[in-house]
């Protein structure tokens, strides 16, 4: 049976802390996973629309070995700049790789789109990402709350709130894995209009409430619920979604392997969103290994860990929306208003 950490959240994986930050009248805001040692790392999009910076060299067969921090945030592509935000933070710390004398902190980020929630985005000539970045930077610790918070800040889903989430597995191996998600998707978390969350078969004692699946299922859970057709009328503009998420173990990785357990973290979203990986959504999955426990894992126990990817990231998915709070402005209701 799989159990949760102490925090039940992604820094009960031993090397890596997150830092928030917000505008509550833009809607929006900024997340970011430090990583306390340089650590191997891969990413994988499967969205048909991603917003992204430094993905590429996170491939196996580029040269860049190790990161040193994540950024997910709002803003659609407006939001690239938060990583700008903490590369500043890094370098005054002196963190990065050297690089012909000068330290280059390592950086890749996503956004999601939340232009279209409400908040006031008439921010002048330059948008406020960046310095977001550098005031989420400074404030990473151990702890944080979840839902309306950070990226997650303006996030939607069809017909609910949405916002960050994060949950943590300990398994038999030694082994510690966690997930962060700020949840923005086209689709739907929940089953059909009920309060039952599609993730319910993995959530860990009543970390999302508890309920189950409903019973009988409703007529409506095969109906394809979309967010913007329940705002207005037409087509959502590209790019419209999404859901961005960082996977972390202090499982010793390869590059190679951090990509199959960014791969793996995927089936969270499938398990915990209906539809996901949409044309309109830019679903992206960092994975991070710090290889903190010093632990390489036999082939049955890898399994398990790709397994746990799935099942940990299904329920950090639906802890971002269930913990989301009503705001002023807001265009969709909270969970817990069902």
């Amino acid at each position: 049976m799989f159990r949760t950490g102490p925090r039940n959240l992604i820094t009960d994986v031993a090397g890596v802390t997150v830092g928030n930050a917000a505008d509550a009248r833009l809607k929006s805001g900024v997340t970011v996973v430090l990583c306390e040692e340089p650590a191997a790392a891969g990413v994988q999009v499967l969205g048909g629309a991603p917003g992204t910076r430094e993905t590429d060299l996170l491939e196996p067969q580029n040269s860049i070995a190790t990161i040193h921090a994540v950024v997910l945030s709002g803003g659609s592509a407006f939001g690239l700049d938060a990583a700008s935000g903490v590369q500043a933070a890094l370098r005054e710390k002196n963190i990065g790789v050297e690089v012909g004398g000068f330290r280059v902190p390592i950086v890749p980020a996503a956004i999601l789109f939340d232009l279209r929630n409400g908040g006031d985005k008439d921010w002048g000539r330059y948008p406020p990402y960046r310095e977001l970045g550098y005031e989420a930077a400074q404030a990473t610790t151990t702890d944080f709350p979840l839902g309306t918070v950070g990226a997650g800040t303006g996030a939607l889903t069809s017909g609910l709130k949405g916002g960050l989430g994060s949950a943590s597995t300990m398994l038999d191996s030694g082994v510690t894995i966690g997930a962060l998600a700020a949840v923005n998707p086209t689709g739907s978390v929940t089953v059909g209009r009920s309060r039952h969350f599609w993730a319910a078969p993995f959530e860990i004692g009543d970390e999302f409430g508890g309920l189950g699946y409903p019973d009988p299922i409703p007529k409506d859970a095969r109906k394809i619920l979309l967010k913007y057709r329940d705002r207005r009328a037409g087509e959502p503009p590209e790019g419209a979604s999404t859901t961005i998420a960082v996977i972390a173990t202090d499982a010793v990785l390869s590059k190679s392997a951090a990509k199959r357990l960014a791969i793996s973290a995927h089936d969270g979203f499938a398990r915990a969103i209906w539809p996901t990986h949409t044309p309109a959504d830019g679903d992206l999955v960092f994975a991070i290994a710090t290889g903190s426990s010093g632990i390489e894992l036999s082939a049955d126990a890898a399994i398990d860990l790709y397994a746990a990817a799935g099942s940990t990231m299904a329920r950090a998915v639906s802890r971002g929306v269930h913990a989301a709070r009503p705001a002023d402005g807001d265009l969709f209701p909270v969970w817990s208003s069902r």
